[in-house]
C-alpha cells in the first residue's frame, strides 16, 4: 500500500526540502569562486596581454585571461555565460588565450582566430567559433570570418607568411597556462584568482568580485 501523508507531513517535508534547497544555494553562493595564486611575474605578464587579442573598455577595471579550445565542450557551454556577466559587468578587460588541446582542427581554428586580429575581427571571430556547432573545416573557418566582415583570401596569406609566429603564441600560451596550474580547458585568470573549469554567470560575477577584492 503507498503511504499516504497527512496535510501537516506534507507541510514538514515541503520545509524540510525547501530548507535544503536554501542551504544549497548559500552554500553555493558563499563558497569562494577559484583560488589565489599571487601577483607574480608570470601573473603580470600574462594579464599585461601585449601578445594576445584583447576585447573590453578603455576603463575596464580588471583584467581577465581566457584559457579556451574552440572544440572544448566546457568552453562552449561557459561561453554564453561569461558574455552575460561581461555585459553586466561592463569594466573587464579579456585577454584570449587560445589553446588549443584538442587536436589539429583546434589548431587549425584557433590559427585562423589569431589571423584574423590583424583584421580587427578576432573577438567577433571567436564568438562564432564558441557558438557555431558545425566540424571546424576551411569551409566553416570562411564562413565564420566572412561572417565577421572579414577577408578570407588575407587571412590565409596571413596563415603563410606569419604561420610560424602564430604557432609560437599558441605553444606559449601552453607554456603560460601550466606554469599557472592549468592541467586543462576552460581556464579563467581574473587577476591572481585562477578558476580552472566552467562557471555560470553568477560565478562569473563573483570571480570578478573577488579578484577586485584582493589587495
Amino acid at each position: 500500500m503507498t503511504p499516504r501523508f497527512t496535510r501537516r507531513q506534507a507541510w514538514q517535508l515541503g520545509a524540510v526540502l525547501l530548507g535544503g534547497f536554501v542551504v544549497g544555494r548559500a552554500a553555493h553562493w558563499f563558497t569562494p569562486v577559484g583560488r589565489d595564486i599571487g601577483r607574480s611575474d608570470t601573473v603580470a605578464a600574462i594579464l599585461d596581454g601585449t601578445e594576445s587579442p584583447e576585447s573590453g573598455p578603455n576603463d575596464a577595471t580588471l583584467s581577465l585571461a581566457v584559457f579556451s579550445d574552440y572544440r572544448c565542450p566546457a568552453c562552449r557551454t561557459a561561453f554564453p555565460a561569461l558574455e552575460a556577466a561581461l555585459r553586466g559587468d561592463g569594466k573587464v578587460r579579456v585577454i584570449y588565450k587560445d589553446w588549443p588541446i584538442f587536436g589539429a582542427a583546434s589548431e587549425r581554428a584557433a590559427q585562423v582566430a589569431l589571423a584574423s586580429a590583424a583584421q580587427g575581427i578576432y573577438p567577433a571571430v571567436h564568438r562564432a567559433l564558441m557558438m557555431d556547432d558545425r566540424k571546424i573545416d576551411d569551409v566553416m573557418l570562411q564562413d565564420v570570418v566572412t561572417g565577421a566582415g572579414g577577408d578570407w583570401t588575407r587571412v590565409t596569406r596571413d596563415l603563410a607568411r606569419d604561420g610560424t609566429a602564430m604557432m609560437n603564441r599558441l605553444r606559449e600560451n601552453g607554456r603560460e597556462a601550466l606554469s599557472i596550474g592549468l592541467t586543462g580547458t576552460p581556464g579563467y585568470l581574473a587577476g591572481p584568482i585562477l578558476q580552472l573549469g566552467a562557471l555560470d554567470s553568477a560565478g562569473f560575477a563573483r570571480l570578478f568580485a573577488r579578484a577586485r577584492a584582493e589587495p
